[in-house]
């Protein structure tokens, strides 16, 4: 699922191709892709955008009569741009927004279609979309830490939960729990001191890295490569590949659709976090440090 940075990378390439821009006509394709009735989504047509914004993991189209479209693209959602002189080569896509400098698509990967597109008729209906996350580039250590021991979670849940914190998912989660050297299932209220300046340097310094990665990394171009797995990733998507910190192997967590990775000398003290589904087969066999792990019998 797209999230902080890559929404980010999402709204800069929009701002120079379609602000100012007047909505020729809209092509909505998978009528399951449009979640509201009022106003018709036709009511964007023949007006301009006029603002962009993030709401959490979702973007929101304004338009100069107070019409507002809102993409959430989900986990396999993803937006295309392409100019006038290409759109003879427009793949198939569920949402088509024709302007008159090129055309911008919403495609969903798989056959389960989660993404969606909600039109609201002003911009106080935004608020709806707002899970009440904190902003975290703009905040500062004291509501950092304020925000997130409100409740008492795993630090997983806490950076992942959108009512905590905003536009950070389980990518992002991974790395900055791993440049934080805290374990994933560490509960929010056991951390000391040091650990919470820690972890609060190393959401702000993950999340502003990446964005200037992804910047550099279009330089212009319409981000066409937005992924959750990124080679240059420290433990998220590598499970089985060495930690660039201490070429530990990379461990992981899997549950539901997600799976959480992480380094067990970093993170854990070399301890290895219980895999529901394959301590539950191993039971005494599961090893329970990753020396055990890498020797491959219990010591």
């Amino acid at each position: 699922m797209p999230e902080l940075p890559d929404i980010g990378a999402y709204l800069a390439a929009l701002q120079s191709r379609i602000v100012g821009r007047s909505l020729k006509r809209v092509l909505l394709k998978n009528p399951f892709l449009l979640r509201t009735a009022e106003p018709p989504v036709q009511a964007c047509e023949g007006h301009e955008v006029i603002a962009l914004r993030r709401i959490g993991k979702r973007i929101a189209l304004g338009f100069d009569n107070d019409i507002w479209m809102v993409l959430h693209l989900m986990i396999a959602g993803r937006l295309h741009w392409y100019p006038t002189e290409r759109s003879s080569r427009i793949r198939a896509a569920l949402l088509y927004l024709e302007f008159s400098n090129g055309t911008l698509t919403l495609t969903e990967a798989g056959t389960k279609r989660r993404a969606s597109l909600h039109v609201v008729s002003d911009a106080s209906a935004l608020q709806d979309f707002d899970r009440g996350g904190l902003e975290v580039l703009e905040a500062d250590f004291a509501t950092f830490r304020a925000k997130l021991s409100e409740r008492n979670h795993t630090l997983k849940r806490a950076l992942t939960d959108p009512t905590i914190l905003s536009g950070i998912g389980n990518a992002y989660s991974d790395e900055i729990l791993h440049r934080a050297r805290l374990s994933p299932m560490t509960q929010t209220k056991s951390l000391e001191d040091v650990e919470w300046h820690r972890l609060f340097e190393a959401t702000q310094s993950t999340l502003i890295e990446w964005i200037d990665r992804l910047t550099h990394e279009n330089q212009g171009a319409f981000p066409e490569k937005v992924t959750a797995f990124r080679d240059d990733m420290a433990v998220h998507g590598r499970f089985g590949k060495p930690c660039p910190v201490c070429g530990t192997t990379i461990q992981r967590i899997r549950y539901a659709d997600n799976e959480t990775n992480y380094c067990p000398r970093c993170q854990t003290s070399g301890k290895l976090l219980a895999d529901r589904a394959l301590s539950r087969l191993l039971k005494s066999d599961w090893p329970k440090s990753v020396e055990e792990w890498e020797s491959g019998r219990k010591g």
